[in-house]
């Protein structure tokens, strides 16, 4: 049976942590991508679906994949297969956030959520197919069951979030759900796994990259990507705090009198005309008889 937790809570609460960042980032660049039009839109849900698929999922998936161990088995990982299922949640989260970010329907919403559940499955096992060792990797049928369901449900209340959610309080507390959610799954699908000892000889590691080998461009990679998008939040608020100051208010503009109203007259004194200004004292309008 694989060791979940070698290095006790440290790993998992790691992986956590960055699931709810990942969670957090998504979810705030699909309520921006929600207010946006044209190419801004699709440059939030592309953002939205790096930071969801690729942080709050994959990243969350590997990082605690560095903390498992089975006593007396060298483990290896496969990099072609390793990176092609951190694309595949990537992919389909973008494609999904297509579907509902400006739809209300629940059809469509269960649809996404159904193919964004599928996604995140074949991510965990496509990962668990890239591990080489000397013997077979099995899963127990329970977990696996359990761990699909909770992908599914997982997805869809994810794509919920990410449809309706405005405020920032509410955006914090959904990246915590999403997040242990995402986590949950994940360890419920490795309590199953065990391996069978491989009859033949053993000469030295299998084949592939260790995991601490695949750390450091992780950890460097998600680092520049979080400055990245911090700096696009930044920018893009200071742009939404200039529209809102930029912007004339109505009750400014209801009192005042436009060039087009030439229906009103002063109520005292002749009317205003381009050689006789109105006085300065009359500003009580009425309308022409």
């Amino acid at each position: 049976m694989a060791d979940l937790f070698p290095q006790g809570l440290l790993t998992p609460a790691l992986a956590y942590a960055v699931s709810v960042l990942g969670s957090f980032l998504g979810l705030t660049f699909a309520t921006r991508a929600r207010r946006a039009t044209g190419f801004v839109r699709w440059q939030w849900l592309v953002l939205a679906a790096v930071t969801l698929g690729g942080m709050a999922v994959w990243s969350m998936h590997f990082i605690a994949m560095i903390g498992h161990t089975i006593p007396g088995v060298i483990l290896r990982y496969d990099p072609l297969l390793t990176l092609i299922s951190g694309l595949v949640p990537i992919i389909v989260m973008g494609v999904a956030l297509h579907l509902v970010i400006r739809s209300h329907d629940t059809v469509r919403l269960l649809i996404a959520g159904m193919l964004l559940g599928v996604a995140v499955i074949t991510m965990h096992y496509m990962g668990m197919a890239s591990i080489n060792l000397h013997g077979e990797l099995h899963h127990d049928v329970v977990p696996v069951v359990l761990s699909c369901v909770i992908a599914l449900v997982a997805s869809t209340v994810a794509l919920w979030f990410a449809r309706n959610l405005k405020h920032l309080g509410a955006t914090a507390g959904a990246s915590l759900v999403m997040a242990l959610a995402v986590t949950a799954m994940h360890y419920t699908g490795m309590a199953g796994v065990h391996i069978t000892d491989s009859e033949l000889t053993r000469y030295g590691a299998p084949d592939g990259a260790k995991a601490t080998d695949l750390v450091l461009p992780l950890i460097v990679g998600l680092f520049v990507f979080l400055l990245i998008c911090s700096l696009f939040l930044l920018l893009s608020g200071d742009e939404d705090e200039r529209r809102n100051y930029s912007r004339p208010s109505h009750r400014s503009s209801e009192h005042t009198l436009q060039p087009e109203d030439d229906d009103y007259t002063p109520r005292h004194g002749a009317p205003a005309t381009s050689s006789t200004p109105p006085s300065s004292g009359d500003d009580v309008w009425r309308p022409r008889r």
